[in-house]
């Protein structure tokens, strides 16, 4: 398998969105565990998040030029 490395607005766009994932399953730790809050959607936004960063990386490894 040929591997590219990603443009860095890539490589930083992917970052961006995974912090945003973890920043998200943070919210919902607090609000879950602290609070006793239960927002209903927070787990599995947190989740698609960190997929669509790690897709994006992904791709930027594997197609030249992204």
């Amino acid at each position: 398998m040929r591997l590219n490395p990603p443009k860095k607005i890539t490589f930083w766009a992917a970052v961006v969105i995974a912090a945003a994932g973890v920043i998200v399953y943070g919210v919902h730790v607090v609000t879950f565990y602290l609070i006793r809050v239960n927002i209903i959607h927070l787990e599995l936004i947190a989740f698609l998040l960190e997929l669509a960063a790690f897709i994006l990386l992904f791709l930027g490894l594997t197609k030249k030029g992204l």
